[in-house]
């Protein structure tokens, strides 16, 4: 598993999960690039919008929780 966060969430992306279905891509092309390094770029979109998204993911492969506030 792999973590990517910004200040108020961690998404979590398991590749073994992952079917490639592209449904993460095709909605924020601006975050999932798969040819970059690292592919997620958390920081290009809002907290609201990464949840949404990975709520959409069909095979479970992103999730996230709720980073701790201190």
């Amino acid at each position: 598993m792999k973590d990517y966060s910004n200040e108020d969430i961690t998404i979590h992306w398991k590749p073994n999960l992952c079917k490639h279905a592209g449904i993460c891509v095709k909605t924020l092309p601006q975050v999932y690039n798969p040819k970059a390094s690292p592919w997620i770029a958390i920081e290009n979109a809002s907290t609201e919008a990464l949840k949404a998204q990975v709520s959409a993911c069909p095979s479970g492969a992103l999730s996230y929780s709720r980073n701790k506030k201190t």
